[in-house]
């Protein structure tokens, strides 16, 4: 009698499907967003390169430091502290190159760093760089906040600076920057822990779905579908000219 060896059945590996793994984000994607706001709107208004390092401080507090400081306060979706500190090297390049786009001089030019002109159009840049990362943030986080106007001292010692918010479990970071001649400013950035989790993958709706509609625009969608009239009835009177012709 012969033994013969029977082989087990060959099986088929069903594919495993993996649950979707969520995206985290965090204060140092938060703090990227900002610095990338900064770099592109102050490159764009002074027409010229601003640099960041891809180090990052973790300080203790944010501080208004010499020679010219200036803050933002943020709420909303999260609260914190934007301090744009800039040493008067840097103020003055950004100041002249700005104007000079602006269409100035250089015999109309503050030679100054205290000059009031020198800290109000500061105040204005960094209000577009907030404003800008202000968009950033809700465009890829989908939350909403709240920016306050910025406030400019010229200083020459450093004062510390409180956010008047509670903020849990705060964190604090610093950037450098500098311009294209070298001349360093820098970002501190305060900010309650926060840490974004992507409940599903989002996908960018198009344009003509974000798009608000106007009044106008509803009018006219309106009037295009609007249904078109029934003809009349044809009249229930016989057609003589018809009916002559079948000699009727």
């Amino acid at each position: 009698m012969m033994l013969t060896q029977v082989e087990p059945p060959m099986t088929t590996k069903m594919p495993v499907r993996l649950a979707h793994k969520p995206k985290i984000q965090g204060t140092n994607d938060i703090l990227l967003i900002l610095c990338r706001a900064v770099q592109i709107t102050l490159s764009t208004a002074i027409n010229s390169t601003i640099h960041f390092s891809p180090m990052v401080q973790r300080i203790q507090q944010t501080c208004l430091r010499p020679d010219i400081g200036c803050f933002v306060t943020i709420s909303g979706g999260f609260s914190g502290l934007v301090v744009m500190n800039f040493t008067a090297g840097a103020a003055m390049e950004i100041y002249s190159r700005y104007m000079k786009q602006m269409g100035m001089h250089d015999d109309e030019l503050a030679s100054l760093y205290t000059s009031d002109e020198v800290s109000n159009t500061l105040g204005e840049l960094m209000n577009q760089c907030v404003g800008k990362f202000h968009q950033d943030v809700e465009a890829q986080m989908q939350v909403s906040l709240n920016q306050s106007q910025p406030k400019m001292l010229v200083i020459n010692q450093e004062l510390l600076l409180a956010v008047n918010a509670k903020l849990e479990q705060p964190q604090f970071r610093k950037v450098s920057f500098k311009t294209a001649s070298h001349k360093p400013f820098y970002i501190e950035l305060a900010i309650e822990r926060t840490d974004f989790f992507e409940l599903y993958p989002t996908r960018a709706d198009s344009s003509q779905e974000n798009k608000a509609m106007s009044v106008d625009d509803l009018i006219d969608q309106h009037q295009y579908h609007k249904p078109v009239a029934p003809p009349p009835p044809a009249s229930s009177q016989p057609d003589d000219d018809f009916l002559r012709e079948l000699g009727i």
